[in-house]
């Protein structure tokens, strides 16, 4: 009996050593992981332009000893760790690209860096937060390659470029990287990704079973009337108030039609053009814009009623109109069974009441074509500052985060794959 006994005091003091070991790692790379954030945030590329910031992800990746491809859907980095005995394969994401955003913060690693976007002079910025994902997983890549004789199975690791989307006329993002193979040799199990939030506290994390995220699907109506006189518009069908009644109109299917309280649904016109002068009543009309669903029945209804209602209207006034739809994203749908499973390793991590359920958001994000292939589960981490009464808005030039909120991302992907893999 004293023999067992000891043994069993032993294993446990085996254990603690291990948890210690593990815990110093994490205190020793987060200067590390600011350090390569600071570089990341100074040095923003556009979608599928990524160039450099692929070759500081493969660099670091290398010298690990992992095996590295690159070039992956353009610019993107993909790397295997194979643990000490075979098991599930599970994927970690980050996505790499900056946006076409002139920064506007005072600080000493702000980002300089002019382009032309779209015939447009701008700046270019991390303004979103993808540099502080990108330098969560490389340090989270140097953790588990330390401790790889702990872990049954394989992690790959994928670095996504193009998340806000390619330029017109142009593949890319996580729809590119799947169509590459990115989920197969090895097939990949399970995906899992996070996203800080500039209005979160640092120290949360924030999940939600189903849809966390909404679909965007971008939308293009064209209308036809009959170009007349401005002075004799029944000589004519004037497409601009076929447009007027037609956006009424779509605004009635949010309103009257989508049940909200189960789901947020949005329908956003953000473009029209017609006409040349202001005297004449244009031949045609283009409205473009964008519909956000949580929920792929009420997405498949506001696709079907705004089809119906379009032509239906168009057509009441004398004139004619289409719409074609576009997906962006799909809906972000964290898989249930994957949630519960994970849900304990996200309070252990981060403390039970700093793990909080969350409402969706109508913010779209491609890591949701990623899961309509297997199962995976995104999350927000918190990156402000404790006490902050003001946030600094995603996709603003005074976007900014507290790096220290970034350690807690790097510990919990950390043991997501630990325990995903090993439990």
């Amino acid at each position: 009996m004293k023999y067992f006994f000891s043994l069993f005091i032993l294993f446990g003091i085996v254990i603690a050593q291990g948890q210690n070991d593990l815990e110093q790692q994490f205190i020793d790379i987060e200067s590390k992981v600011i350090e390569w954030r600071r570089h990341f945030h100074q040095n923003p590329e556009l979608s599928n332009r990524e160039f450099k910031t692929a070759e500081t992800i493969a660099k670091h990746l290398k010298s690990l000893g992992l095996e590295v491809q690159t070039g992956v859907a353009h610019t993107g980095v993909v790397a295997i760790l194979k643990g000490s005995l075979p098991g599930k394969v599970v994927a970690l994401r980050a996505d790499i690209d900056g946006l076409p955003v002139t920064e506007r913060n005072d600080l000493p690693f702000k980002s300089e860096v002019k382009t032309t976007f779209l015939n447009t002079e701008t700046g270019v910025m991390h303004a979103c937060g993808h540099d502080t994902h990108t330098a969560i997983l490389m340090g989270v890549a140097e953790i588990l390659t330390k401790n790889k004789d702990k872990i049954k199975g394989s992690v790959k690791f994928i670095f996504q470029p193009a998340e806000e989307g390619p330029l017109p006329g142009e593949e890319g993002g996580a729809k590119l990287m799947i169509k590459e193979g990115v989920l197969e040799n090895p097939k990949v199990d399970a995906i899992f990704g996070l996203h800080i939030r500039s209005n979160y506290e640092v120290g949360t994390i924030h999940y939600k079973k189903g849809g966390i995220m909404a679909s965007v699907e971008r939308f293009v109506i064209n209308v036809k009337g009959k170009q007349t006189h401005g002075g004799r518009p029944w000589q004519g069908v004037d497409p601009i108030l076929i447009s007027a009644k037609i956006i009424d109109g779509l605004q009635t299917i949010i309103s009257r039609e989508s049940k909200l309280v189960d789901e947020a649904a949005v329908i956003t016109v953000g473009k029209i053009t017609a006409g040349t002068r202001f005297n004449i009543i244009p031949e045609s009309a283009e409205l473009i814009g964008t519909v956000r669903t949580l929920d792929p029945k009420m997405k498949a209804h506001i696709e079907k009623r705004m089809t119906e209602m379009v032509t239906t209207l168009a057509k009441a006034y004398g004139g004619e109109a289409s719409i074609s739809f576009q997906n962006n994203t799909a809906i972000t749908y964290n898989d249930s069974d994957l949630v519960d499973k994970m849900l304990p390793t996200l309070q252990k991590v981060a403390g039970v009441k700093n793990v909080r359920l969350r409402k969706a958001t109508t913010g779209g994000e491609d890591f949701s074509y990623f899961q309509e292939v297997i199962p995976g589960l995104y999350f927000f981490l918190g990156g402000m500052t404790p006490g902050n009464k003001e946030a600094f808005p995603h996709h603003t030039p005074d976007f900014m985060i507290d790096e220290s909120g970034m350690l807690l991302g790097v510990k919990t992907l950390t043991h997501i794959a630990f325990d995903y893999l090993n439990n």
